[in-house]
């Protein structure tokens, strides 16, 4: 992804500081880690025993990883093979999770995953009663690419990106909300099931974001990208009480629109960065920014990232969003008739020499109810997008490595005064 160089401090020294109570092993993004990027996790409760409950989460070409509630490993599934020699493989981006999703063989808890390499949903069944791999790909081979016509088109990798799931609680229907990288485009997809107890999903309707924005000067703005780039999404939640997709456009803003992808959508926040003016520079492969104007909103720090649903038993709640610019996160209130107000914000600092604090974070989940003695009042998973401390690559530079941070939902109500 393109940055826009330097143009803003961060402002995040006055926001309350809260601390992971545990982290994954590092992943590394090279041949001998295996490709693994960590983005995207989503938390997994069991209701029998909720102090077993998981996390699994997006590695990219690395997979699928799931953790246990002490962040410890339990299972790896790898992504798909390329099909071909010059066709790209596998590369998981972001997963959501659906409870009860009727299937052939009844009902299941499934994780739903955007495979960005070969442009289709993947499809998990969560088994509780594997504790070695509760995971099994259950994703009906007939499942058609998201967005692309062919594998030529998916070797260009503008394909399935962003993802979140939801049921509609009038029809009882299930569906995925899909965005497609380097595209303003947005894709709603309904969950089926086949009769062979494997699921596959159908395109119901797509829907494109604005790509350039009329400023109140009379003047168009465009966020500076790559040549060829369109602002893209990634992170995205829905609201099931109310059917609202709240949709991360990582140079622009957050969106709020009906999940159904009918209607207008509304910009309830935009980047510090809206309206900056910027010149891309082929050699850097950066964008030097121009003066600011001044149009720009004062919470997020491009990109936005991470966009994730605190729900409170009475409908209240909030909506947080990875500031991922500044290495904060914003809270927003839930209620669409609030006009979702910015309520606060807070970093995840180091607690200690080891357990380091969070920085560029992609992804997030949160999952305010009970999980055991650990997390008695719910649990904060967050993407480090620099984890520490740096190991030595052999050739002078130090290996990419990422991970997950835990963090006790609880220290961040108190903090943050949720």
């Amino acid at each position: 992804m393109t940055t826009l160089l330097a143009a803003f401090p961060a402002e995040a020294a006055g926001l309350p500081v809260v601390t992971a109570a545990a982290e994954t092993a590092a992943l590394y993004d090279d041949e001998a880690g295996g490709n693994s990027d960590a983005d995207d996790p989503a938390i997994w409760r069991n209701p029998a025993d909720p102090g077993r409950s998981l996390v699994v989460a997006t590695a990219k070409e690395g997979g699928l990883r799931v953790y246990d509630l002490d962040a410890r490993p339990v299972q790896s599934l790898p992504a798909p093979q390329a099909p071909g020699e010059d066709d790209a493989p596998g590369r998981f981006n972001n997963v959501d999770l659906v409870s009860g999703l009727r299937t052939a063989t009844g009902r299941a808890d499934v994780a739903v995953v955007s495979d960005r390499g070969s442009d289709r949903l993947r499809i998990y069944r969560i088994d509780p009663s594997q504790p070695g791999g509760p995971l099994t790909d259950v994703t009906d081979p007939a499942a058609a690419p998201v967005f692309s016509a062919g594998q030529t088109e998916i070797n260009d990798q503008r394909t399935a990106y962003g993802l979140a799931a939801w049921k509609d609680r009038s029809t009882g229907r299930t569906y995925a909300l899909v965005s497609r990288r380097e595209r303003t485009r947005l894709a709603l997809l309904e969950l089926v099931p086949a009769a062979n107890g494997t699921v596959g999903y159908r395109k119901v309707r797509t829907l494109d974001l604005p790509s350039s924005f009329r400023l109140p000067d009379g003047t168009t703005w465009s966020p500076c990208l790559e040549p060829g780039e369109l602002p893209q999404v990634e992170g995205m939640v829905v609201d099931p009480a109310t059917g609202t997709l709240y949709a991360g456009q990582e140079d622009v803003g957050i969106w709020r629109l009906r999940a159904d992808l009918t209607g207008k959508p509304v910009l309830v926040d935009k980047v510090k960065e809206y309206g900056v003016p910027g010149t891309y520079d082929e050699e850097t492969e950066e964008c030097a920014p121009g003066a600011d104007p001044g149009y720009g909103g004062k919470r997020l720090s491009a990109d936005v990232e991470g966009l994730t649903l605190f729900q409170e038993r009475d409908g209240d709640g909030y909506l947080l969003a990875s500031s991922q610019g500044d290495d904060t996160f914003a809270l927003y209130d839930r209620e669409v008739s609030e006009g979702n107000e910015y309520e606060g914000g807070f970093r995840i600092g180091a607690a200690t020499d080891t357990l380091d604090s969070v920085e560029e974070c992609d992804g997030a989940a949160v999952l305010n109810a009970p999980l055991g003695d650990r997390y008695p009042r719910g649990l904060l998973v967050v993407q480090d997008g620099q984890e520490t401390p740096a190991v030595p690559d052999g050739e002078g530079g130090t290996r990419t490595a990422t991970g997950f941070k835990f963090v006790d939902l609880g220290a961040v109500v108190d903090a943050a005064g949720m």
